[in-house]
């Protein structure tokens, strides 16, 4: 009878072991919340309604419909129990031979209630989706308070949490959608004075901390050149729904506050408090091995590493250190199977890059290569387009930029709101 490895999570990392991993030698369950992957890379795309929420996911059984020994159960994961080898999930109970958790990471609010309720976040496709309704329907009512600034102004500026990626991407998306979309859709809305509608905010010194002080400096000029107020080393105190509290004392009367400021690791009932590091992250040894544990690992955003020179404090949360560490991983199962000598995880930085707006990017890649504005904003396009998960993925991701960037239009600006039960 083959071993039994479930996995918890079908992200960046539980897709790369399912692709490296020899399924002959394992029976493998794959379990998500979703019945579908997605590309978190570009869910502020959706958000802002230029692209559909199926050009950056697909449907779990489809893509595993020709691996053998791999099936796929949704649900989520509520406890561990070592003792047992065995999982609670919200859908029933697993049992397992080896545990592997690459659940990612949520959305930390760091203890703030009314943030946490009146906010948007940006986490999920869900939010995404959520975001998008959320924004156009604050025009849609910015339309009828025309002649009442008081009312009208609230409902159009937008405030973003987080200086990272998304909250960069985000911001540059809706300065350039403010003034070219807008003012195409919403005529009654054309004669209004000048306004900051778009305001980011970070507590750090710099937007895109972990890059280049070259790309910093870069992004911050290229979006105040779209019109974004950058306001740095300022936090985000409290939101009522109405206003903004900043760390400074000042306060942004607005409506809107996308969230995108924080994460946290999910900790798990039944696994002991020591095993969990700083953000909630799992400590791991350099085979991603959970400590103290022969048969449970934790990777990606989960987990925090020990062993890799290079990052004492651990790995930077993103796409590329989730792919290696699966695919680390996955080599390191076959040669489980065979009794040979395991490889420990080391990172290989290939760079990282941020998108702007039109023509509009940085990237930082290995031997401190720097480029921006046009040919990095082409690096970002050709690097995202062949990270989506499969070919009709790509064509249709592409001829939406395509039309986009000819026409500085798209058609997929609906407010769709499914009924709750």
């Amino acid at each position: 009878m083959k071993p039994k490895i479930v996995i918890i999570g079908g992200g960046f990392a539980g897709n790369n072991i399912i692709r490296y991993l020899d399924n002959d030698k394992y029976e493998v369950i794959l379990v998500d919340k979703n019945n579908y992957t997605f590309f978190p890379p570009l869910l502020y795309q959706v958000s802002t309604g230029f692209l559909e929420p199926s050009s950056i996911s697909y449907p779990f059984r489809k893509m595993l419909r020709h691996k053998r020994n791999l099936t796929f159960k949704m649900g989520e994961l509520i406890s561990v129990d070592p003792e047992n080898n065995s999982v609670t999930l919200s859908t029933g109970k697993l049992n397992y031979d080896f545990l592997i958790i690459s659940t990612g990471t949520e959305t930390n609010y760091f203890g703030m209630e009314n943030v946490e309720k009146f906010s948007m976040p940006m986490k999920s496709l869900n939010d995404a989706i959520e975001l998008r309704n959320y924004i156009l329907a604050k025009i849609e009512e910015a339309t009828t308070f025309v002649g009442e600034p008081e009312k009208l102004y609230p409902k159009l500026r937008v405030v973003i949490a987080g200086g990272g990626p998304t909250g960069v991407e985000i911001s540059g998306m809706l300065a350039e959608m403010q003034s070219s979309v807008f003012r195409k859709d919403y005529p009654e809305l054309n004669g209004l004075k000048q306004q900051d509608y778009i305001y980011l905010i970070d507590g750090a010194s710099a937007v895109l901390a972990p890059m280049s002080t070259k790309s910093q400096q870069d992004t911050k000029q290229a979006l105040e050149e779209l019109g974004v107020k950058v306001i740095l080393n300022t936090q985000v105190k409290d939101f009522d729904g109405k206003k903004v509290l900043l760390s400074d004392g000042t306060t942004i009367e607005t409506e809107n506050l996308i969230w995108a400021a924080g994460v946290t690791a999910k900790k798990f009932p039944g696994l002991p408090q020591e095993a969990f590091g700083r953000g909630g992250r799992m400590k791991v040894d350099a085979f991603n091995r959970l400590q103290n544990y022969h048969n449970i690992f934790a990777i990606r955003d989960t987990c925090i590493l020990n062993g890799d020179k290079n990052f004492p404090d651990g790995h930077p949360q993103v796409a590329q250190v989730a792919l290696q560490q699966g695919e680390n991983l996955a080599k390191n199962f076959n040669k489980m199977s065979g009794k040979r000598q395991l490889i420990p995880f080391v990172y290989k930085d290939k760079g990282s890059m941020a998108i702007i707006g039109r023509n509009k990017a940085v990237a930082d890649l290995p031997k401190q290569i720097h480029f921006k504005g046009f040919i990095a904003w082409l690096l970002w396009i050709f690097v995202h387009l062949m990270s989506l998960v499969n070919y009709r993925n790509r064509v249709t991701t592409f001829f939406n930029w395509l039309t986009a960037y000819f026409t500085r239009d798209q058609a997929l600006r609906m407010i769709i709101r499914p009924k709750k039960p």
